[in-house]
C-alpha cells in the first residue's frame, strides 16, 4: 500500500509541475500578437460598418461586408487562445481608427470611398506583415495552424484593397 501512495504522490507531483507548462504553452510574443490582431479585427469592422451605410461604389460596400463577415470569423477563431492565455480582448477600435472614424464621417461621395480604401490598405499591410512574422516564430503548432489560416485571409484582403485603391487614383 505504501508503494501506491508513493506511486500516486509521484505522479501528483510530476503533473502539478507540468501544470504550469500547459497553462503558459504560448509566449509573451504569441499574447502580444494575439493582442494586436483582435484590435485589427475590431478596427475593421467598425470601419467597414460605417462603410457599409456611407460608400457610394458598390465595390467598396462589398468589400465592407466582406471585412465585417472575415474580421468576425477571425474573431471568434482567435477567442479560444485569448480565454486560454487570460487575454480579454477588444470590443472596439482603437483611439487611432476612432479618429479615423470621425474623420470618414465627415466625408461621403468618392471622397469617403477612397479614404476608406486607403486606410483598408494600410492597415491590411500591417496586419500582413503580424501575421507572416507570427507564423514564422509561434512555437506553438496548434496557434500556428490558426495564425497560418488567418494568414490567408489577411492576404486575400490586402490584394482586393490594393486592386481596389489602384483603380481609385
Amino acid at each position: 500500500m505504501n508503494t501506491k501512495i508513493t506511486a500516486y504522490f509521484a505522479a501528483l507531483a510530476v503533473t502539478a509541475a507540468l501544470m504550469p507548462a500547459i497553462a503558459k504553452a504560448s509566449t509573451d510574443d504569441d499574447k502580444a500578437f494575439l493582442t494586436t490582431a483582435a484590435q485589427s479585427d475590431q478596427n475593421e469592422i467598425a470601419l467597414s460598418q460605417l462603410a457599409q451605410q456611407k460608400a457610394t461604389d458598390p465595390a467598396v460596400k462589398k468589400y465592407a461586408s466582406k471585412m465585417i463577415q472575415d474580421h468576425t470569423k477571425l474573431t471568434a477563431t482567435m477567442k479560444p487562445y485569448a480565454e486560454q492565455w487570460g487575454l480579454t480582448p477588444p470590443t472596439g477600435p482603437d483611439a487611432d481608427h476612432q479618429a479615423e472614424l470621425t474623420k470618414l464621417q465627415s466625408l461621403s461621395g468618392k471622397d469617403f470611398d477612397k479614404e476608406y480604401m486607403t486606410q483598408m490598405d494600410t492597415d491590411h499591410k500591417k496586419a500582413l506583415s503580424a501575421f507572416t512574422t507570427e507564423a514564422d516564430e509561434t512555437k506553438d503548432a496548434k496557434f500556428k495552424k490558426t495564425v497560418v489560416k488567418g494568414k490567408g485571409v489577411v492576404a486575400e484582403h490586402t490584394t482586393m484593397a490594393d486592386n481596389m485603391t489602384q483603380k481609385m487614383m
